[in-house]
């Protein structure tokens, strides 16, 4: 963690940053590193993605804030797919990202010739024992992320014997297959998940027929990870990284998620556990993002039945994303630029970087030009009533009501 401050460990807070906007909005939120994805050789090809441009700005940007930036390059290669790469992988060498992300031993053994980047062994590889392990970083990988069926007491022991950092997921959404080796939406879509075209054909209602009844379920749909109660774990295991699942989510995820992590983080810095009263605070911030209901799945004991989100696929949604403050003017008003209209009479909550949330009761609202409006339009600039404790970018949320 970046803060020096404080002299005790923690782990690497690694968040998801699936556009220039997220990643700026992770690392002023929290996080000590970002993954994010080129316009190729990634599993999340409807993301935004990074031009090589764009990786530069926000390589520069997270260097300048302490933190690092990772790459994946994590899809399953053919060879037709090696037409660029020696291009893109000295690109990337060149603006001085931290790490690439790779799946495919072959991919891998290719950068290592190629370049002096440094190579995290992604997730679809599924290591999962000692001697995987030992292999991987045999053939040049520093850093192991490995399979979500791994516990931490496991990934302690692979620690330990292999000889490498590790990588372990603490938040975000889980795959039923194997590290998300499935190949369930190649044969419902014609989409190849291990390509980047996952179509979460696991998230639909199937019909089970047993010969005997039939029924309905979403048996391989699985809730969402949540470790925030198995900090402590994760330290005392010596796990580098913690790493936020979530490249395709929006903004506010991105902040909040890092937000809640990173405070929780600086407090066993600062105190040396997790004894602290705002355990609750963040278990519920942690309930105002999109989600579904939340599991500890396989972080201490192997995931089961109470892990399947049986139910029609939707995410809990308590608030929604309003924007982010574009200009503060001390006690005269703050400038929101508007995602998604609100109107007079609401209450806003407005997230500091490194406090608690603030509230601003919507008593007027006008336009730059100073014109009163008694409701915004998304994609426009609105001012509302001052309040103290605001930053520019600080996120903006309202409650959803029924």
């Amino acid at each position: 963690m970046k803060d020096a401050k404080n002299t005790r460990w923690v782990p690497e807070l690694l968040a998801p940053a699936g556009s220039l906007e997220k990643l700026k909005v992770a690392i002023s939120y929290g996080a000590d590193a970002v993954y994010l994805g080129g316009q190729k050789y990634g599993l999340r090809q409807a993301a935004d993605n990074f031009t090589i441009e764009e990786i530069r700005e926000g390589v520069e940007f997270a260097h300048a804030h302490g933190s690092c930036v990772y790459v994946v390059l994590n899809s399953f290669f053919h060879d037709k797919d090696f037409d660029g790469l020696l291009d893109f992988i000295q690109e990337l060498d060149a603006v001085k990202i931290d790490a690439v992300i790779v799946s495919d031993p072959g991919v891998i053994n290719y950068i290592a010739e190629n370049t002096n980047l440094e190579i995290h062994l992604s997730t679809q590889a599924s290591c999962l024992n000692v001697e995987s392990a030992k292999l991987w970083k045999k053939l040049g990988v520093t850093r192991i992320v490995l399979g979500r069926e791994v516990s931490i007491a496991d990934a302690k022991m692979i620690k330990e014997e292999a000889g490498v950092e590790i990588e372990m997921f603490v938040h975000g959404s889980m795959c039923m297959a194997y590290s998300g080796n499935c190949v369930i939406s190649n044969y419902t879509q014609g989409r190849d998940s291990n390509r980047g075209g996952c179509a979460h054909s696991c998230r639909f209602e199937y019909k089970i027929d047993d010969g005997k009844k039939e029924l309905n379920s979403y048996f391989m749909s699985s809730k969402d990870l949540e470790g925030i109660r198995l900090l402590q774990d994760f330290i005392d295991a010596g796990i580098d990284s913690l790493k936020v699942e979530g490249r395709m989510k929006s903004p506010m995820y991105a902040g909040t998620i890092s937000m809640v992590y990173s405070q929780a983080l600086a407090y066993y810095k600062e105190h040396g556990n997790f004894l602290s009263e705002d355990l609750l605070k963040w278990e519920e911030e942690l309930t105002k993002v999109t989600h579904r209901a939340y599991t500890q799945a396989s972080l201490v004991e192997e995931a089961d039945e109470s892990s399947i989100y049986n139910d029609r696929e939707h995410e809990e949604k308590t608030y929604r994303a309003i924007g982010k403050v574009a200009q503060v003017v001390k006690d005269e008003f703050i400038v929101v630029d508007v995602k998604s209209a609100f109107e007079i009479g609401e209450s806003l909550e407005i997230l500091p970087f490194n406090d608690s949330h603030v509230e601003v009761n919507i008593s007027h609202i006008k336009n730059l030009a100073g014109q009163d409006f008694s409701r915004t339009r998304p994609g426009a600039l609105f001012k509302i009533p001052y309040v103290d404790g605001v930053d520019i970018n600080n996120l903006v949320r309202a409650r959803v009501t029924n």
